[in-house]
């Protein structure tokens, strides 16, 4: 419900209902619409850490993100992240320890010193990424082809995680 219609307009007696469950009892186990928002976040933040290989993390969140070729973006959960990012401190809480873990991952990337300095700057590059294209909707990335903007992307971040594979740019017409 929060990847389909936003933060804002997801109630929780709609998410009770296609839960199949009673509103109270979303409210006993979460506390608030806003507890159950950063849980949700941060389990698929989760899952995609635990079954994602590290070399592979980043292109497969950005690639979540940005879409595939003629659709839309395949994770709409990070348009609500982001545009909920600052509505309170469980969220902010939540955007922290997730960001934390992508982090350390990512580190993995690279045996510089600063290796954890490079992978916070490679996720920041990543919601900076997100939060223009899916929120602000800034052109021409709004709309760029996200095989191009990955094959971008993941070359330029080369330098950064040594280890990090570079995608292939897409075939030109």
């Amino acid at each position: 419900m929060f990847a389909e219609r936003g933060y804002e307009r997801a109630t929780v007696r709609d998410i009770a209902e296609r839960a199949g469950v009673n509103q109270a009892l979303l409210f006993r186990y979460f506390g608030s619409k806003k507890a159950l928002f950063g849980e949700v976040v941060a389990r698929g933040g989760q899952e995609q850490l635990h079954s994602t290989p590290p070399a592979e993390l980043f292109e497969v969140a950005l690639r979540g993100m940005l879409g595939r070729r003629g659709e839309e973006a395949g994770d709409r959960a990070l348009e609500t992240f982001l545009r909920s990012i600052g509505d309170s401190d469980e969220i902010a809480t939540a955007v922290r320890e997730m960001g934390d873990d992508y982090a350390r991952v990512l580190a993995t990337l690279s045996t510089a010193d600063d290796r954890g300095l490079r992978a916070d700057l490679a996720l920041s590059w990543m919601l900076g990424i997100g939060l223009m294209r899916v929120v602000v909707g800034k052109q021409p990335l709004a709309d760029a082809d996200p095989d191009e903007v990955c094959a971008l992307v993941t070359g330029a971040l080369g330098t950064l995680l040594e280890d990090l594979p570079r995608s292939a740019p897409p075939p030109t017409a």
